[in-house]
């Protein structure tokens, strides 16, 4: 692996969080895999050697707990999804060059080799812990089997995660008050025997990982409390009968986030043996010399940057690259939720006749990849209105569409000076959002282009010259048109198709080098299609009615069946409350002294999973502030940030720290609250 600028001479490995096979696929699942495969195809425009891969997570609890409830064995119940999702990614034009699945055999043995080399060079040992026993049923209760108290913040929790907290990972026997899953009753916790991963002999090299690896800013600075904290070993086995068994004790099976990584390298494994390894090297990528990217969720960070890379350094693997941390998808403002059905179905997008490049260009250029984006059909429309009809398609259409009816194609000449340096600036911008690891900007670099073409056809006003002048423009519009076409690619591979084949172009427009943007355009091409079709106020409004019809059918006859887990997991539900009916009196508001700050420093509280450390300016004096946006925010960032403080709350003690104020914030996603204009520090709400 290396961190040079990308193409490098090393293979690359772009995976994608391997989604549980227990659900359904909604769009907002499609973050990650549309992300990934968008990055992918970007990196082979600039001639780097890619595999992309990834594969369905096949055990775990949530897959056995979905199955029993079916009246299945978890085999049948997981295949049957994996399957699904085997349809489901092309139709977006999702196109791993392998995607399998965790309980496929040669998954199953390289684990085991896996765990009997880390046994092996003393990673792994054994320790008595105490784990959730379910005594109706005479059976032990792993993960989600069992649910009880965080004990870390007090919170209704699975067991193996505090999702309605603070989102901590929890370890058997943590969880207080257990109750069983399977009855309802009251569990007991009893002794059993485990396998532990020595994680804290890894916390010197996970240090130096975290500060070298490359990412998102959440990717990064997310698993520093883990690492710079006390890293407490692991444990990597389940009392469970689905799963991969312990090497030389099937009483056991070994846990989910242990076997579902490790399809990575198998996935790989499995391309090169079908390409041959003149094909790809999979031992090169992953053994020797590989650029190695993860795109996932956010909710598995540390998964992936904490237990995964300890792992593949016990073995002597490559250590990734990066790591590509996507914020949730909501829908309308709210979560998406499976049990209200309040969600877009990727099947219902297909068949209200949607082209899945419009889905892409939307989820990859509306914000950030580490940002919360939010889905509602009327923004849908405004973007697909007026970015890719208004924008892209007004400036290929009619361009070619005038090359067509007056030259049969591209008229003869040269590309201007102008042009040709406008469209090496959008290859640049195009290299550097790989660089960046910024889908965003890669389909920006495409869109942009178009922009200046549309402004440069209206200042030019062909239709008004006469030749040669006229044919001087439209051939500057042709040679933009390719250019746009090879730069949208990796965003709308789709249209970009459409376009290649209409321009006449030889070979796949999926296959060209960035720098045949340059390339002259063939001389001859028919009469072009409008790229993209534009959505009616109408469509939106009956879309809006069949959403609203399928929340209350789900209201009225129950829950659905459970979403995909894991990377496609789906975001938290965020429904609005009521408001209070209680008032307060003008003089009760008047009590609250509310004051604008700016914060000063911002710094991770140690041990606490969400809590950080702010030192506001407050005007008359700086206080000291804990605020729950560790996870939420790059406190890097925050530093000259205005934010909103309640001054005269009581003072508290969380983790130790005193905080002497509250900072102000809207949401589960913490949006900090500031002022529209430039209010000094010390400023009264009012």
């Amino acid at each position: 692996m290396s961190h040079e600028e990308f193409p490098t001479e090393n293979p690359a490995v772009v995976t994608c969080g391997l989604p549980y096979a227990n659900g359904d696929l909604h769009v907002g699942h499609l973050r990650t895999y549309v992300g990934g495969d968008a990055f992918t195809r970007a990196l082979r425009k600039l001639g780097q050697e890619t595999a992309f891969v990834s594969g369905s997570d096949m055990h775990g609890t949530p897959v056995a707990v979905n199955a029993w409830e079916e009246g299945v064995t978890p085999e049948e119940f997981a295949l049957r999804h994996h399957e699904k999702y085997e349809e489901t990614f092309p139709t977006f034009d999702i196109e791993f060059d392998n995607y399998g699945h965790t309980a496929e055999q040669q998954n199953v043995e390289l684990t085991q080799q896996f765990v009997r080399e880390l046994d092996e060079k003393g990673y792994v040992y054994e320790q008595e812990i105490e784990v959730a026993w379910d005594p109706e049923e005479g059976q032990a209760l792993p993960d989600r089997y069992v649910e009880g108290t965080c004990p870390y913040c007090g919170e209704h929790a699975r067991g193996d995660e505090c999702d309605e907290g603070c989102g901590r990972h929890l370890e058997p026997g943590e969880i207080e008050e257990p109750t069983s899953v399977i009855t309802g009753n009251p569990a007991e916790y009893r002794t059993r025997e485990h396998e532990f991963l020595r994680l804290s002999e890894f916390q010197d090299y996970l240090g130096e990982f975290i500060d070298r690896m490359d990412g998102t800013a959440n990717a990064r600075n997310q698993p520093r409390e883990w690492i710079e904290g006390e890293l407490q070993d692991w444990c990597i086995t389940r009392d469970m009968d689905w799963g991969i068994d312990y090497p030389g004790d099937e009483e056991l099976v070994l846990y989910v986030w242990v076997d579902a990584p490790i399809e990575y390298v198998s996935s790989t494994k499995q391309y090169s043996e079908r390409v041959g390894q003149d094909g790809f090297d999979w031992e090169q990528a992953w053994q020797e010399s590989g650029e190695l990217v993860h795109v996932i969720g956010r909710d598995i960070i540390q998964h992936h940057t904490v237990f995964w890379p300890a792992m593949l350094h016990g073995v002597d693997y490559q250590e990734p690259r990066a790591v590509l941390a996507s914020g949730f998808v909501n829908l309308d403002g709210k979560g998406f939720s499976t049990s209200r059905d309040r969600a877009v179905w990727v099947d219902d997008y297909l068949d209200e006749g949607f082209d899945p490049d419009l889905y892409r260009y939307y989820i990859t250029t509306g914000t950030g990849f580490q940002q919360d984006i939010d889905f509602s059909w009327e923004r849908f429309a405004e973007r697909v209105n007026g970015e890719l009809v208004g924008t892209v398609g007004n400036f290929l259409y009619r361009s070619l569409l005038f090359a067509h009816r007056n030259y049969g194609g591209t008229p003869d000449g040269e590309v201007s000076q102008e042009v040709r340096e406008r469209i090496e600036q959008a290859i640049d911008e195009f290299q550097d959002g790989v660089n960046d690891y910024s889908v965003r900007a890669v389909g920006e670099s495409a869109v942009e282009l178009a922009q200046f073409g549309n402004e440069y056809i209206q200042r030019h006003e062909p239709w008004n010259a006469e030749d040669p002048e006229r044919a001087a423009v439209i051939r500057d519009c042709v040679q933009l048109s390719k250019a746009v076409t090879v730069l949208a690619e990796p965003i709308m591979p789709g249209m970009a198709e459409r376009l290649w084949s209409q321009l006449d172009e030889t070979g796949s427009v999926h296959e060209v080098p960035l720098n045949a943007a340059l390339d002259a355009p063939s001389a001859e091409f028919d009469a072009p299609d409008e790229p993209f079709e534009g959505i009616e106020d109408e469509r939106v409004a009956e879309l809006n009615e069949k959403l609203e019809a399928q929340i209350a059918a789900a209201s009225e006859g129950g829950e659905s069946d459970g979403a995909s887990e894991g990377d496609a997991a789906e975001a938290t539900e965020a429904d609005l409350e009521a408001l209070a009916d209680d008032r307060i009196g003008f003089e009760g508001f008047q009590e609250l002294d509310v004051r604008v700050g700016e914060v000063l420093t911002a710094e991770g509280i140690d041990g606490a999973d969400d809590l950080a450390r702010l030192e506001v300016d407050l005007g008359v004096e700086t206080r000291q502030i804990v605020a729950g946006i560790k996870q939420l925010h790059d406190l890097d960032e925050l530093p000259g940030e205005r934010v909103v403080v309640l001054a005269n709350i009581e003072k508290t003690e969380l983790f130790g720290v005193e905080s002497n104020g509250m900072v102000l914030a809207a949401g589960e996603e913490a949006d900090l609250l500031t002022t529209h204009g430039d209010s000094q520090p010390g400023t009264r709400v009012r």
